[in-house]
């Protein structure tokens, strides 16, 4: 099996989309709604599942298929955004985290804060 990467699956997501005519179709606005239709059919096969069947989804092959499915269609429409709008999603990602890391600073557990101060800098 080949080495996958993320430039190499969006060449491979273009490349299908222009084989069959799609790109007109595949705007920022449309690949946005069909990323977030793809992430509710994710959200669909742990609607009603309790927290404990939800961690066990993929011990059950029917459901760790159709998991995978979606979760393959999410990061489609999500790649194929970001390149139609010249995203770089692995370097959005790490900046994301790296704000994060500065907003969410890790809680010194020798001192925790007072219970009323946990909210005090919002």
């Amino acid at each position: 099996m080949t080495e996958l990467d993320v430039q190499t699956l969006q060449r491979r997501l273009a490349a299908f989309a222009s084989a069959r005519d799609w790109e007109p179709y595949h705007t920022p606005k449309n690949l946005a709604a069909a990323l977030s239709v793809e992430a509710a059919e994710l959200l669909e096969i742990f609607q009603w599942l309790t927290p404990e069947q939800s961690a066990r989804v993929m011990e059950r092959p029917e459901t760790a298929h159709r998991v995978a499915d979606e979760v393959a269609d999410v990061l489609a429409y999500l790649l194929q955004f970001c390149e139609v709008l010249g995203i770089d999603a692995l370097t959005a990602l790490s900046e994301k985290i790296d704000r994060n890391e500065f907003r969410f600073p890790v809680p010194d557990r020798r001192n925790p804060p007072e219970p009323d101060d946990r909210h005090s800098s919002e």
